[in-house]
């Protein structure tokens, strides 16, 4: 079977995110109940890209009857609800590699795109009092290595040459970088605005918004095929489930690294890799007043780095790992990459709390009480896409089915605009409205031009 051709796991582990949210009354909603014959829209995924899908679409003016979600797994079962907790957009590093893939201009307008998903989140948990513990606060990328440093500096002054705005980065090296990051083994760090939050709370707000609203959303059930529909009217898709075959005019797919199980187009150029992360109960180094209120990405190199975020609500530190590290990079199983987040890689964890301890040596990992270090480990499926941007608009050979997918792990400095930007094409608007970078459309002519072409990751 094809990499990205699969559905999610029925027997997935639960994130810290998960396991702090277990009372939502939507977890398992309507997850026995036949599906309806029919309905206008149908958007397939409900994490936060398919909630804020369903959302906006409401927002729009669409009859919340007319929409159904449809999940694989229990209500924002997926990479939504086990991310690292970041709010974090790219403020230049990955310039030089989109330069490559999609010209200056274009990456210009993705560093771009991401810096206003940041005010586009802020803007929505303080409009609607999203209790989903949004933090806005500033984030470091602390180069641990002279060569990363080098690379951040070549980057950085490409970016600022070709007309990115940095005003808003801050630069520190030496005993500053020492300090400011609380890091000894800082060889320079880069500082810019960004957050954090509980995303499957965040995930929550937006289904319970579109339920209370009248959309329909059923748990524990996938979508397994989707074919032209034989109805007298043209342009209708018929979508399979387990529980019953519904009639609709638009299918929306916000599966993300799943795309591929109902778009086998897409199976060369989104591929499934997991990610794991760690919460972890912090020591006395990081309690109390001495709570880290910044957010880091720890790099060691441009695939090999540690995020970390600490929770100003309870303190618990998020540790997540870098897809590609020394101990084990792309996991496999029979030769295919695994789409399996039922369980974590233990040797992973270690490696993750041996380099946290050496990171941050006011850790103390050889002193710790009971109840403090490692609270839990998880894994995540997301979507790496041959070109390093997501896939949005409407697929041209199935016309009327829409994709909103494929976020490189980065999917919370992209779904507030990508969201949005897939409803006004649903809704008939023109790709210019959606305000989104022209390399993130979905198109025949992409697609062939990425079969043809070796092009760099970003992350």
């Amino acid at each position: 079977m094809p990499q990205g051709n699969t559905l999610p796991n029925q027997t997935p582990s639960l994130s810290y995110w998960q396991r702090t949210t277990r009372s939502f009354p939507h977890l398992h909603a309507n997850n026995t109940n036949p599906v309806p014959t029919s309905a206008k829209y149908v958007v397939i995924g409900s994490g936060i890209a398919g909630a804020l899908t369903a959302f906006e679409l409401l927002e729009a003016g669409v009859n919340a009857k007319e929409v159904v979600i449809l999940e694989a797994r229990e209500a924002a079962g997926g990479a939504s609800s086990r991310n690292a907790g970041h709010v974090r957009p790219d403020a230049f590093r990955g310039f030089t590699a989109y330069s490559k893939v999609h010209g200056k201009e274009q990456a210009l307008k993705i560093i771009a795109n991401e810096r206003l998903v940041l005010q586009k989140v802020d803007e929505f948990v303080n409009k609607h009092n999203v209790a989903c513990d949004f933090h806005r606060t500033t984030t470091f990328d602390v180069c641990m290595t002279p060569e990363f440093a080098e690379y951040e500096a070549a980057s950085f002054g490409a970016y600022r040459d070709a007309g990115g705005d940095v005003s808003h980065i801050k630069y520190y090296t030496g005993t500053e970088a020492h300090e400011k990051t609380k890091v000894p083994g800082a060889v320079a760090a880069y500082e810019w605005s960004a957050g954090s939050s509980h995303p499957a709370k965040l995930a929550q707000f937006l289904l319970t918004s579109a339920v209370e609203r009248g959309v329909r959303l059923f748990t524990f059930c996938p979508a397994m095929t989707i074919t032209q529909s034989s109805d007298a009217r043209p342009g209708l898709w018929n979508v399979h489930t387990p529980r019953g075959t519904l009639t609709t005019e638009k299918v929306i797919h916000c599966t993300n690294a799943h795309a591929a199980f109902l778009l086998p187009l897409l199976d060369n150029y989104i591929t499934p890799n997991r990610a794991q992360a760690h919460s972890l109960i912090p020591t006395a180094a990081f309690t109390g007043t001495n709570i880290l209120q910044n957010t880091f990405s720890l790099r060691y190199s441009l695939h090999h780095f540690y995020s970390l975020i600490q929770r100003q609500a309870d303190g618990t530190l998020i540790l997540g790992v870098s897809r590609s590290n020394p101990t084990l990079s792309r996991e496999t199983i029979d030769g295919q990459l695994t789409t399996d987040d039922s369980t974590y890689n233990g040797e992973i964890a270690q490696d993750a709390l041996r380099s946290f301890g050496e990171i941050f040596p006011s850790y103390e990992p050889g002193a710790l009480m009971h109840g403090e270090g490692l609270d839990h480990a998880w894994t995540g499926i997301i979507a790496m896409t041959a070109d390093s941007v997501p896939f949005v608009g409407e697929v041209e050979a199935f016309l009327g089915q829409f994709v909103c997918a494929g976020f490189n792990g980065h999917g919370m400095a992209r779904i507030f605009t990508c969201a949005p930007g897939i409803v006004k094409l649903v809704l008939g608007k023109q790709w210019e409205e959606t305000g989104l970078p022209e390399c993130f459309q979905i198109s025949t002519e992409r697609l062939g031009r990425l079969s043809s072409q070796a092009v760099p990751s970003v992350w």
